[in-house]
């Protein structure tokens, strides 16, 4: 596959009917933009999702930080929304203060508490942030505060752990993601969450849910029902995408990209 001058694909657009992604947490230092750009410049959908958390507040209340890919993420978003793409913008709670204007259009992006997605081949989903149904941040702020600080430590080995796989030949990885895998609480609190989340879209007579808010990428079957969570672009960088036949696809675009990530440095999920 050829490169650009600059190490990047050069490849036609790839078009899909409807595009989610979630959790870019600009104005954060660990957002890892310019992936973003690079898939929203190879990527055309008529309808974009974005899941919330899209801008970090939180991070941007203790620091000032919000470089020029930052930048150009938001004026690549408000470009296809200017040129015809329909992009929904449902705030997280990390942009909690966009939810405010919900049911406005702001240049050409409507800002929306929640949706409700119609697929291609007629199945229904509930599409939010998903803050709302996370007992620990819900419930326990101090427990939330606690994980938060661990999940930050997490994220600064992250580039130490990848320059040492780049030495060895490796791709990109994460170690916050794999230990999410490992330690039981929190598979328990993943699996929680998904079901969660799934009694939600049952109680509303939907086929499924596509939220973020976790971090956690995953495209399944929970209950017989759909659970598509959008995953993030500070970790995996990952994407959930809808065909023109109706079928679901999870792109883990970090995987994909010829070029370094940014490099994580502190976090709150």
């Amino acid at each position: 596959m050829p490169y650009d001058k600059e190490g990047r694909r050069e490849e036609a657009i790839r078009y899909y009917r409807a595009i989610w992604i979630s959790d870019v947490h600009l104005g954060f230092r660990g957002c890892q933009a310019e992936r973003l750009q690079d898939f929203l410049a190879a990527s055309h959908s008529p309808v974009l999702y974005l899941v919330g958390d899209i801008v970090d507040l939180w991070a941007m209340r203790k620091s000032k930080y919000w470089p020029e890919q930052h930048t150009e993420v938001i004026r690549l978003l408000l470009d296809k929304a200017q040129q015809g793409t329909e992009v929904i913008y449902i705030p997280g709670n990390h942009d909690d203060a966009f939810r405010r204007q919900v049911g406005l259009t702001l240049g050409h992006v409507m800002v929306r508490m929640n949706m409700v997605h119609v697929g291609a081949d007629g199945r229904r989903f509930l599409v939010l942030h998903g803050d709302e149904y996370d007992a620990v941040v819900q419930g326990s702020p101090f427990v939330a505060f606690l994980g938060m600080r661990i999940y930050n430590m997490l994220l600064r080995l992250n580039p130490l752990v990848n320059r040492l796989r780049r030495l060895f030949g490796y791709g990109y990885w994460s170690l916050s993601a794999y230990l999410k895998h490992k330690v039981k609480n929190a598979v328990k609190f993943l699996s929680d969450y998904q079901k969660g989340m799934v009694q939600e879209a049952r109680r509303q007579g939907l086929d499924g849910v596509i939220c973020g808010h976790i971090h956690h990428a995953e495209l399944c079957t929970v209950s017989g029902l759909v659970y598509g969570n959008c995953g993030d672009w500070v970790e995996s960088c990952t994407a959930l995408v809808e065909h023109a036949d109706g079928t679901m696809e999870l792109l883990r675009w970090a995987e994909q990209a010829p070029f370094p990530a940014s490099q994580p440095s502190t976090h709150s999920a």
